[in-house]
């Protein structure tokens, strides 16, 4: 896949003609309402013919096997499909092979090197008997070259049918789900929460479940109520009892702690309770993980972050999820949602106390609109990177793209004369994501959060890394 952006005269059938794509290709997996208009600045996946296909209406996993001579088993193998009969509409299918034509001149090692795949992967691939019989004019079937293992965790705050189906369309690309959220109460137990629908997802598409464990109350994340219990060894028993129960009974793979604005006094009994925490988990076989806030200095000032320690996380838990999310929050000034630029900045902060392979870096799914000039106080709307291409085509204006922050943006004015800015996420600002994660060499990416339309992401995430199965 390449990725496009529009440019002013630009149309679809142009497109795909220059990529040699077909446009219900492109339309299909950039979910394009209206396919004849087009936003100058807007970004396209444009899939590559010979090495992926998107899925149409009416398609089944057999058939496309047929289409391109492959197996249903290489075909469900190569895109982590674990019931053929699971595949949906738009979404992008890598293909197992693709071909090349031998020009004069080419050995199968020069083949080889080309692709990024060894000489024997193409020997036995195309059954040759001797490698230097090799011809012009042959086809090869080349197999597709490995990709970095990376391991992916989403939260969805969609418990209902909506959010199982999400979860059982996009549960091939995941590693985790982690359902939000359970909370922690004054006493050690833990809310209820109806998760059983996106359980099942997680289930039938081998996605490995993460209980989430917060401090959230009514009031929102609660100082008061985590304090009573990272100050009580008793109620740490508690919690933790009741923490194993739950797990075994609904079948969850490990827990999540999202314990927020923990006073700083706390910082060092939040550490230790996550050691008893491991001491009773890992001997059932659970995995402990824990949510961060995104710091840059190991004392960075504030009760986000002063109760947040790097070095103790990376050392007990066996994963940590750095929130790199919410510059551009709802009650802040319009901002990038992720810039990369302070996303660099934490992580290299992170790398230099946390272990690299345990690091998940937090990615949004999501925008903001923003009304301006901004007053304080008021609060941003949340839309989808899709919603916010339809604003910029409703309004008849440009996306522009900040090469600082890598993130893509643009202004509009309301129908009541209102002036707004936009900020949001495109296929080229998760390309930045993606290799900032492999240039620093992460264990993946984590989503806040599932529920919001942005179709491209799936494909960036596909087409750079593999994703690994518990």
């Amino acid at each position: 896949m390449q990725i496009h952006v529009v440019e002013r005269g630009d149309s679809l059938w142009q497109i795909a003609r220059s990529y040699g794509s077909e446009i219900n290709q492109i339309e299909l997996l950039n979910q394009l309402d209206n396919p004849n208009t087009l936003v100058v600045g807007q970004s396209l996946i444009i899939p590559d013919p010979n090495r992926e296909y998107v899925i149409n209406a009416g398609d089944n996993l057999w058939a496309i096997a047929n289409m391109f001579d492959v197996s249903v088993q290489e075909l469900a193998k190569v895109n982590y499909i674990t019931n053929p009969s699971l595949i949906y509409v738009g979404q992008m299918l890598e293909l197992p092979y693709f071909p090349h034509i031998v020009k004069a001149g080419e050995y199968i090692w020069s083949i080889a090197e080309r692709y990024d795949v060894t000489a024997e992967e193409i020997i036995q691939t195309n059954n040759l008997g001797d490698p230097g019989l090799i011809f012009p004019g042959q086809t090869l079937r080349i197999p597709a070259a490995d990709k970095p293992v990376a391991e992916v965790n989403a939260y969805t705050t969609q418990l209902n049918e909506q959010g199982g189906q999400e979860a059982l369309a996009l549960g091939r690309y995941f590693t985790y789900l982690s359902p939000f959220t359970y909370s922690i109460t004054a006493d050690g137990t833990l809310t209820e929460l109806q998760d059983q629908i996106v359980l099942e997802a997680a289930r039938a598409t081998n996605v490995a479940p993460l209980l989430v464990l917060t401090n959230i109350t009514g009031d929102g994340f609660d100082s008061d109520v985590v304090a009573n219990i990272l100050r009580n060894p008793g109620l740490q028993d508690t919690l933790i009892t009741n923490l194993l129960d739950l797990m075994e009974l609904k079948g969850y793979r490990g827990v999540n702690f999202d314990f927020e604005y923990v006073y700083p006094e706390d910082r060092e009994n939040y550490s230790n309770f996550l050691r008893r925490v491991v001491l009773r988990l890992h001997p059932a076989g659970y995995l402990v993980s824990t949510a961060l806030a995104p710091k840059d200095t190991a004392d960075q000032e504030g009760l986000l972050y002063e109760a947040h320690d790097y070095a103790a996380h990376g050392e007990i838990v066996d994963f940590v999820i750095v929130m790199t999310y919410e510059w551009g929050w709802a009650g802040g000034r319009p901002w990038a949602i992720a810039p990369i630029n302070e996303v660099r900045e934490v992580l290299d902060y992170a790398v230099t106390v946390i272990p690299r392979e345990k690091i998940l870096m937090g990615v949004p799914l999501y925008g903001r609109d923003w009304e301006i000039p901004w007053v304080e106080g008021t609060i941003a709307t949340t839309v989808s990177p899709k919603e916010a291409v339809q604003l910029a085509e409703e309004y008849g204006v440009a996306i522009q793209y900040d090469e600082t922050y890598q993130s893509p943006f643009f202004t509009y004015v309301d129908e009541t004369g209102q002036k707004h800015e936009v900020w949001f996420e495109d296929a080229r600002s998760v390309q930045a994501k993606y290799d900032t994660i492999k240039e620093y060499g992460l264990r993946g990416p984590s989503y806040w959060v599932l529920g919001s339309e942005f179709p491209q992401n799936w494909a960036v995430l596909q087409d750079n890394f593999a994703v690994r199965k518990l």
